[in-house]
């Protein structure tokens, strides 16, 4: 039985100031190209809202691709098979994410965690410890 957790939309989250400890982030992503900015801005507000709104998690990592293909349509990105680690486990995630033109700023974001992913499955995945 697979256990979600859904979490709300969060509008108008500003990468800098989501980042405002870590400026480097910013800098970083305006460096890749628009479809891989979208990807690593969503998997980084995922680690963001996971480590700030659900205990116990600590996000250290977020993979949009882990298990299946994240569908990306314009500015919006839809992850069904993603996956976050903490504490050194993996565990399930998706993610709707749309940001603004530029894939700086995300405009939406409604995410659902999953259950832990076994460590048999990592390697299948491309995940590590």
């Amino acid at each position: 039985m697979r256990i979600f957790i859904f979490l709300g939309a969060i509008a108008s989250l500003n990468v800098a100031h989501a980042a405002s400890s870590d400026a480097a982030v910013a800098r970083s992503l305006k460096l890749l190209e628009p479809v891989e900015r979208l990807e690593q801005l969503c998997d980084y507000t995922a680690m963001q809202y996971i480590r700030k709104n659900v205990q116990p998690y600590r996000p250290d990592r977020a993979l949009a691709g882990a298990i299946l293909d994240p569908k990306i349509k314009q500015d919006t990105i839809e992850a069904n098979g993603g996956a976050f680690r903490s504490r050194g486990r993996w565990y399930e995630m998706s993610y709707t994410c749309t940001a603004d033109p530029e894939h700086l700023n995300v405009l939406s974001f409604r995410v659902n965690v999953g259950e832990e992913i076994p460590e048999s499955k990592w390697t299948g995945y491309g995940l590590w410890q």
